[in-house]
Parts: C-alpha cells; structure tokens; sequence
C-alpha cells in the first residue's frame, strides 16, 4: 500500500525518482552526517533509498520521505525501520530522521516522528518503538525527548556495526510503549 501520511506542515511519503538527488546532496554534507561514520558517495545514497524501498514492500512501513505540504520541497525522511542487528534490545522496530540542514531548527523531526509513532502504535500495532544514536547526538536525542519517548543508561550499548575505538561507537537508546502513547493520546 502506498499511504500517505500528513500533518498540518508536512507530508511523510513513499519515494520518487526526484528525491535522489536531494537525498544524495542531504547524505554528502558533512554536518547532516556528523553523526554517522561518514557522508554518503551517491552510489551509496541511492543504495540506501532502494533499501528503504525494499523494507516497505518487506515490513508494510519504512523511512517515509519527508516533504513540506505547502511547497512539496524534499528535506529528508522520518519512519520506521526493523533493527537489522543484533543487539540486547532486538529484534525491536526503531524511529529514525535525518533532514537536511536547511530543515533544521523548525521542529520538522518531532512532527515528522510523531505522525510516524501514531502510525506505528495505531496502525501498525506495534507495541513499543525505540530510537538510538550516537552519545554526541544531542540535537536527536532532544527530539526522543520531545516526542515522549524515555531514556535509561541501562539500555545505552555499543554499535555492532561501527568499529571498535570509533568516536561515535556508543550509542544510547530511547524507548516508547504502545500503553504510554495511548494513555498520552486518550480522549
């Protein structure tokens, strides 16, 4: 099914060809990807948007592109992805933005990720989602924050998938419950 999801600002959609660009460009800015290993090639980029692609037709939900409703422009993705990796809280369902900088500061992400976790808990009928980065990501660890989700230095681990000694190879892990969502979202 290729729904569509909306807020008042934003529509959260499948992806098109016209995205790819965009995309790329958001994945080689060193800023954006201060967070992860490193930029993205444009090989890379357009590997990834076909593995987004994939995991919808696999999971019924994935990294919905994210644009703005009044000027359809492109900025990023914000969705729902199946954790791929063993770690001590999987298997799990994870909630995940990137956008691009020129994006940033309008609170995008947590309206983005909020459509999204209704999505999950309403439609999907998950029964908790969780986010995770890097230690030094406080800016997406502030949106975990704002979209209700918790945090407890129990549950914070080290990425399998990123070396051993690398700067950003701590990770903490938020969580949100289905029951939490629903008694926050009642009536």
């Amino acid at each position: 099914m290729r729904r569509i999801l909306r807020t008042d600002r934003l529509v959260l959609r499948r992806w098109e060809a016209g995205d790819r660009e965009a995309f790329a460009a958001l994945n080689a800015d060193p800023e954006v990807m201060e967070h992860f290993p490193a930029p993205l090639t444009r090989v890379e980029s357009d590997a990834m948007v076909n593995g987004i692609e994939a995991r919808f037709e696999e999971d019924g939900f994935g990294f919905w592109a994210l644009e703005t409703a009044d000027t359809n422009r492109f900025i990023g993705f914000t969705g729902l992805g199946v954790v791929r990796f063993d770690a001590p809280f999987t298997p799990a369902v994870e909630i995940g933005w990137r956008l691009a900088r020129s994006a940033w500061g309008h609170g995008y992400a947590a309206e983005a990720a909020r459509r999204a976790l209704r999505f999950a808990f309403d439609d999907a009928h998950l029964d908790e989602v969780v986010s995770f980065t890097s230690t030094t990501n406080l800016k997406s660890q502030a949106v975990m924050k704002r979209i209700g989700m918790t945090h407890d230095t129990a549950d914070d681990f080290d990425h399998p998938l990123v070396a051993d000694g690398h700067r950003l190879k701590r990770h903490v892990l938020w969580r949100r419950t289905a029951a939490a969502w629903h008694l926050d979202h009642a009536g």
